[in-house]
């Protein structure tokens, strides 16, 4: 009985024991005074225990904070699935051809006169870009229209940059429309809210230029540059498909680094009023093959790459402070590196593997917009072998 347990000296109580505790530090336990709980268990870990608690479980938890953007991406196969494929079509061009015969290679009527032709594009700071895309264009643009907004798509304050280089683009300057919206300001907002607002007051930028029905229009950032072949193609051509996106070669930071075939988003419309709404995404499952350039990050200075690394709708990329350090990005452009420090964004396991590391070098500039070669010495960074970015 309890009474006599008590009497002869037992050790039991009538308040409930910490079982845990008791197995493992046993007598020991009643008897240090002062022994922690916590220390109590500590000592009735093994070694493997304490290197799993305190070194591996760490150690992981830093690696995918650290990676976890590379990992998600890297596994991006397993819960998204490729885009449809589009309708490509194949792109015939010597310049000693006639248009008639061009047209007729697409399978396309020729017209009596080339309709007209606007290029719209929203401006952040991409003055050098922007010179090679009106130079490139120039002979073939019935109207230039331009919007610039003091904000970021990230919602930071800018200076109005094309309005104070505006004296660089006399040569445009009759056929120019340019217009300026103030920035909301809206902070911790999603910056393709920014981006979408600043495209509707594009669209009623169009109509101040006078686009009419069934005039064509370039829908492009600046740097997806349209080859003017490409356009006068497709302003001399009759049935040419309503909305027809542009393969254009992807490259980064330079002509030098020539990342892929695939980009896409460039399209040009044959204008419908009501219906076309000025856009960056996918409208049609058309595309004309080899149709121009798209020259991401093609800046001649590091704080232009620093801007747009803070400024752009995947701002979200920037994880820690020292991916805008100088040192870093002139090193990450001469290697042909990411800024961002991630995966390939593709579809499937191979491409992911097949794209990952720097991007091979490329010697030719061959097919390039001629401006650039043109004016060789003052654009030499964007051409191979000139990585070195002034700061």
């Amino acid at each position: 009985m309890w009474w006599m347990m008590n009497e002869t000296g037992g050790n039991y109580s009538s308040k409930k024991s910490d079982d845990l505790c008791s197995n493992l530090c046993g007598q020991e336990s009643s008897q240090v005074l002062g022994m922690s709980r916590i220390s109590c268990i500590l000592r009735g870990l093994d070694v493997k225990t304490c290197i799993f608690m305190f070194a591996i479980i760490p150690m992981c938890t830093l690696g995918i904070y650290i990676h976890g953007q590379k990992i998600s991406y890297f596994l991006r196969p397993l819960w998204e699935k490729p885009p449809k494929l589009f309708n490509v079509i194949p792109h015939y061009y010597q310049e000693n051809i006639s248009m008639e015969n061009l047209c007729k290679l697409h399978g396309w009527g020729v017209r009596e006169y080339p309709r007209r032709v606007y290029d719209a594009v929203l401006f952040s700071n991409e003055i050098e870009i922007l010179t090679v895309r009106w130079k490139e264009l120039y002979p073939y643009i019935t109207e230039f229209v331009l919007l610039e907004s003091n904000s970021t798509f990230s919602g930071l304050s800018k200076p109005l940059v094309f309005n104070s280089n505006r004296a660089q683009f006399k040569f445009v300057e009759q056929r120019l429309t340019y217009g300026t919206i103030g920035g909301r300001f809206k902070k911790g907002e999603n910056p393709f809210i920014e981006e979408a607002y600043q495209r509707v007051a594009l669209d009623q930028l169009l109509k101040i230029a006078g686009i009419t029905d069934d005039d064509l229009l370039i829908m492009s950032d600046v740097d997806e540059i349209p080859s003017a072949h490409t356009v006068n193609l497709l302003r001399w051509c009759d049935e040419v498909p309503s909305v027809l996106h542009l393969q254009l070669k992807n490259y980064l930071y330079s002509f030098e680094f020539l990342l892929d075939e695939k980009s896409w988003r460039a399209s040009v419309h044959r204008y419908q009023s009501g219906k076309t709404r000025y856009a960056h995404y996918r409208q049609s499952n058309d595309m004309l093959a080899d149709s121009g350039w798209h020259c991401s990050f093609c800046f001649r200075r590091i704080s232009d790459f620093i801007f747009k690394m803070k400024a752009y709708s995947h701002n979200d990329r920037v994880r820690f402070s020292h991916y805008l350090s100088p040192e870093r990005i002139q090193k990450v452009i001469c290697k042909g590196a990411d800024l961002f420090d991630m995966m390939p964004e593709e579809y499937t396991f191979k491409e992911i593997i097949g794209k990952m590391g720097p991007i091979p070098r490329s010697y030719s500039a061959v097919h390039l917009p001629a401006f650039i070669l043109e004016n060789a010495d003052k654009y030499k960074f964007l051409l191979p072998g000139n990585c070195m970015r002034e700061r």
